[in-house]
């Protein structure tokens, strides 16, 4: 007989630790897959507040409900909503039914310390494992890395996970085992649309021969912003920096075809190319970055948004959809 009630309530009573877990974000197509990996031990249930620095956050999917099994392995125990949606049967400790249209791993915005929920700019998830045996080496174990669902977006946004320490964080399997919590992946940009510009956009017939870069839509690419992404520093934020000239420097005179690679080579190389241009000749190589594209990175390098300095201007891709 199962026990699944008293299972389920030490997982929801287990003391929150920091684990060795990578959370991931990645765009897939239209919407974003948030994943993580451990180098270990098990991560028995996630904690997690997820916002969006444009529009809302419309939907969730690919999540997995109910107990984890060697046929559908995963998290499919959502504490927030498991009392409102789940009933168990107090003789057997069973679920009859576990595929509920509302039970989702989004905690309600009425929760201690949760965010907005569905259609706002934020929401908070939880997630927990449980199957049998309850030990690391179970067949039933959810794998050391996989997806834990995915979001749709009302439009293309930046999309940044934390850890909700309020709800729990992370919890492992010996909440007691030391490690850390990486979350240098947890942040990426997801496109709304395949065909971002508007075709009276001047640098529209470009962007198509050069595979419509979705960096080329952001709207300071075009001044240096070279990942799309904000630094905090403790003198004020800025969007040009060290990570955007890694990216120059990677692509930096990347010779096109016949001569070389080409810029398609490079991770993200077309997006230093801020002019939007090529340079170079037909005698030794075109390439897509070089001394035009530095000179605009110096020109914004390090330029603090306001209330701390004027700000780096925000007027490039402005021929969105």
């Amino acid at each position: 007989m199962r026990k699944l009630s008293l299972l389920l309530a030490v997982l929801l009573v287990a003391t929150p630790a920091l684990a060795a877990v990578k959370i991931i974000v990645e765009p897939a197509g239209t919407t974003v897959a948030v994943k993580y990996q451990t180098d270990g031990e098990k991560a028995r249930a996630f904690a997690l507040d997820i916002v969006v620095d444009k529009g809302k956050i419309t939907g969730i999917s690919d999540f997995v409900r109910g107990e984890s099994t060697a046929q559908n392995p995963g998290y499919g125990i959502f504490p927030a909503n498991f009392a409102r949606y789940i009933t168990v049967n107090p003789d057997t400790g069973d679920v009859a039914k576990w595929d509920v249209n509302d039970y989702t791993p989004v905690a309600d915005p009425c929760d201690p310390g949760a965010l907005g929920g569905i259609d706002t700019n934020g929401i908070t998830i939880e997630m927990g494992a449980l199957y049998y045996p309850a030990d690391d080496s179970s067949p039933n174990a959810p794998p050391n890395s996989g997806q834990l669902f995915k979001l749709a977006l009302s439009e293309a946004a930046n999309v940044t996970v934390t850890l909700n320490e309020i709800r729990g964080g992370i919890v492992l399997t010996n909440p007691e085992t030391p490690a850390t919590v990486d979350l240098s992946l947890a942040t990426a940009l997801v496109a709304h649309s395949s065909n971002l510009l508007a075709q009276s956009s001047p640098d529209y017939a470009e962007w198509v021969a050069v595979g419509k870069p979705v960096c080329w839509t952001w709207s300071r690419q075009c001044r240096g912003d070279a990942d799309g992404k904000a630094v905090a520093g403790s003198t004020g934020t800025y969007y040009v920096g060290t990570d955007d000239l890694n990216i120059l420097m990677s692509a930096w005179q990347v010779k096109e075809p016949p001569f070389g690679p080409g810029i398609a080579s490079i991770p993200n190389g077309i997006c230093a190319d801020f002019t939007h241009s090529a340079e170079g000749n037909g005698t030794t190589g075109w390439y897509r970055v070089g001394a035009n594209d530095l000179n605009i990175l110096i020109e914004n390098w390090l330029v603090k948004e306001p209330p701390a300095g004027p700000g780096v201007s925000a007027d490039c891709g402005a021929s969105l959809k």
